[in-house]
């Protein structure tokens, strides 16, 4: 069984800055208004017998956007990106550009990349860890990360 959640109607959503480094275009800090879609499947359980109550998986995820919401999103595994400082202001330099912000500004990402096909990744990751203490039976979960409505890239998270 699998339950389907629409981002753009179910509000799970955020905006955000981010750059892919040295991309012709992406290279430059950018923004998206981006939108979350969300499938997951498993057995049904429990008093009610749902695969996992909507609630609870929009809950999450809007708890994941809400971290990135009006953020810039950094990768801190990106090889192009050479950091001097993440504790502080964030600093960094890509060729020979170079980069300084508010911490609070930001949102550092154990990812090589913010592109959508790593944030589906990491939310489809994410809430996957988090349901599967709800639902042992859940079986995968997947994310679409839409880079504005109609362009997006999905992740599956499988039990296996």
């Amino acid at each position: 069984m699998k339950i389907v959640i629409n981002g753009i109607h179910a509000n799970l959503r955020f905006s955000a800055a981010h750059m892919i480094p040295e991309h012709e275009s992406c290279g430059v800090i950018h923004g998206h208004s981006y939108i979350v879609d969300v499938v997951v499947e498993g057995d049904r359980s429990g008093e009610f017998g749902f695969v996992v109550d909507f609630k609870e998986v929009k809950k999450i995820v809007r708890d994941l956007c809400k971290k990135m919401d009006h953020r810039v999103l950094i990768p801190l595994k990106n090889p192009k990106i050479n950091f001097t400082n993440i504790e502080g202001p964030i600093e960094f330099s890509i060729g020979d550009k170079n980069y300084m912000l508010p911490n609070e500004d930001c949102m550092l990402l154990d990812l090589k990349s913010t592109s959508a096909e790593e944030l589906s990744e990491y939310f489809a990751t994410e809430l996957y860890g988090s349901l599967i203490k709800i639902n042992p039976g859940i079986s995968s979960v997947q994310i679409c990360v839409n880079e504005g409505i109609g362009q997006g890239a999905y992740f599956t998270k499988n039990s296996k």
